[in-house]
């Protein structure tokens, strides 16, 4: 597959994902519907592909949501396979991301500094 239609997979991947999600149709507790999924990088032979999640939630409860969504890919894999005509569905593999949370939080700090500077 070329590069184009990869990436077109991985977003037809993380939309049908975070509708599994939003809709409740993972029924893993652990899931929360705050769970939220960046992205998704498929190997070139469509074997594998790594969601990346995030959330505003705490650390611990997003890294039980991977574990609950780790524990739920093989519905998840066999729901959107039966909804995307492609001739070999890639093994989800669910992984924490941090990048929002960090960033966030970089915004965060960037505009106490600013604040600080206004008051000298």
């Amino acid at each position: 597959m070329g590069e184009f239609r990869m990436l077109k997979l991985g977003e037809q991947i993380r939309d049908e994902i975070s509708k599994l999600i939003m809709l409740q149709k993972v029924k893993d507790p652990r899931v929360s519907t705050f769970l939220s999924i960046n992205r998704v990088e498929v190997a070139k032979d469509l074997a594998y592909a790594k969601v990346y999640v995030s959330s505003f939630l705490n650390e611990s409860q997003v890294k039980k949501g991977v574990e609950g969504l780790n524990s739920a890919a093989g519905f998840i894999q066999s729901s959107i396979a039966k909804k995307l005509t492609i001739y070999k569905f890639p093994k989800l593999t669910f992984v924490e991301d941090t990048s929002i949370k960090e960033g966030f939080d970089m915004v965060n700090k960037l505009n106490r500094l600013e604040e600080e500077e206004k008051k000298d």
